[in-house]
């Protein structure tokens, strides 16, 4: 009940002041980001850019993200501070063109003026995990809870998706028909078509960590997790077993890194890197020789390059039960699973990949993503607001393979 008082107090707020602004002239030159994941954003923003389209770009960041777009106009989101929401108000409700990337409780409650187009550029190129109305934690929701979210959700005017698979994922858990599918690929990807990107961070890990084998470690967030952190994979035993021949890079989600005590962890330096911290983890992923993950996102876009992946779902009855997952996950899984870190060892020493499951399931996900989906999402943003046009000659794009 206070979580539900404190979410109405604020969207009340927000829109009172959202009204407020909209009676003011609508800036025919502006494009709005709302930001939780900065891939896709930064993307786009590139190609508007690119294109040399006349218009200005306002980032309104959560969290970290506000870190990824220094030299741009950027707020901080979602705060308790009143200049930062009226002035995040103000930029949303004159705005032309508003890209959002993840469930924002502000759309509930505020109504654009006409010809304004609100894009979702979700954050993940598939999915796993059931999330939206298929989220099993929704069942707990007030009514009021709910309500606010199809609300949300009906602000969508255009959801851009890499494939068929995902659009049916995103009307079921949307509750939106297939009008609403930009079927343009995910820009994110686009970086996975480019060879000259590929090698410069294949060449800069390499310089800085040597020529060993590296494996990715990027678990997915679980919550209702003590403090501190434990990890479920032993570390210490794979090192014991792989070290000679391998570097493992620890990638945990942020609010697992604030709870993980590596005083306590005991593993070494020489074998585990860790790579919270960094800001942008493709050019690993591009480095990487395999990767061990779960229920992220992360394989729908290291597939495109082709490489062996493991799930280790030591948790598998537990979270489906908990958090859910998407129908069929086990039999749709491009990689080998794992329910313990002996499995995990045995599967690398054996290498028992099958790479023809990853193609299939590389195409199956980016049937749309070939490289130039930002191109089409910018292209289609102008389609739909025409009064933005470009000023100079766009750059040309770098070598595809």
């Amino acid at each position: 009940m206070i979580r539900e008082a404190a979410v109405f107090l604020y969207l009340l707020f927000f829109r009172i002041i959202f009204f407020v602004f909209k009676i003011c002239c609508r800036r025919k030159n502006t494009v709005v980001f709302v930001v939780s994941f900065s891939d896709n954003p930064k993307c786009v923003a590139r190609e508007i850019m690119r294109q040399g389209i006349r218009a200005q770009l306002i980032f309104l960041c959560r969290g970290k993200c506000i870190d990824d777009f220094k030299g741009q106009k950027v707020l901080p989101f979602e705060t308790d501070n009143p200049v930062t929401i009226f002035l995040s108000a103000y930029h949303l409700a004159t705005a032309s063109v508003v890209f959002v990337d993840n469930y924002y409780g502000f759309l509930s409650v505020v109504h654009f003026k006409k010809g304004v187009r609100c894009l979702q550029l979700w954050h993940a190129a598939g999915a796993m995990k059931t999330f939206g109305l298929e989220d099993h934690t929704v069942s707990f929701r007030s009514k009021q809870a709910k309500r606010r979210f199809l609300r949300v959700y009906s602000h969508f005017d255009q959801i851009v998706v890499g494939s068929d698979r995902m659009a049916e994922i995103f009307s079921r858990s949307f509750h939106l028909d297939d009008k609403h599918m930009l079927r343009s690929g995910v820009p994110r990807t686009d970086r996975f078509y480019d060879r000259n990107y590929i090698r410069d961070s294949v060449n800069s890990i390499t310089s800085r960590y040597g020529k060993k084998k590296k494996i990715l470690y990027a678990p997915t967030f679980r919550e209702g997790q003590g403090e501190p952190l434990q990890l479920s994979l032993d570390l210490d035993l794979m090192e014991r077993e792989l070290g000679k021949e391998y570097l493992l890079f620890l990638r945990l989600h942020p609010l697992d890194h604030l709870r993980y005590a590596r005083e306590r962890s005991g593993w070494s330096d020489d074998f585990v890197i860790d790579c919270t911290d960094w800001p942008d983890l493709n050019p690993l992923l591009c480095s990487c020789d395999l990767l061990i993950t779960d229920y992220s996102s992360i394989p729908f876009e290291y597939a495109l390059l082709h490489k062996p992946m493991i799930f280790y779902i030591y948790d598998f009855n537990q979270y489906q039960k908990e958090r859910g997952l998407q129908k069929h996950y086990l039999e749709g899984l491009p990689g080998p699973a794992a329910r313990s870190t002996e499995e995990v060892v045995s599967l690398i020493q054996r290498g028992a990949y099958d790479l023809n499951k990853i193609e299939a399931f590389a195409e199956e996900w980016n049937t749309y993503s070939r490289g130039h989906s930002s191109r089409n999402v910018v292209d289609f943003m102008r389609s739909a607001a025409p009064w933005l046009q470009s000023s100079t000659v766009s750059k040309p794009e770098r070598d595809r393979g």
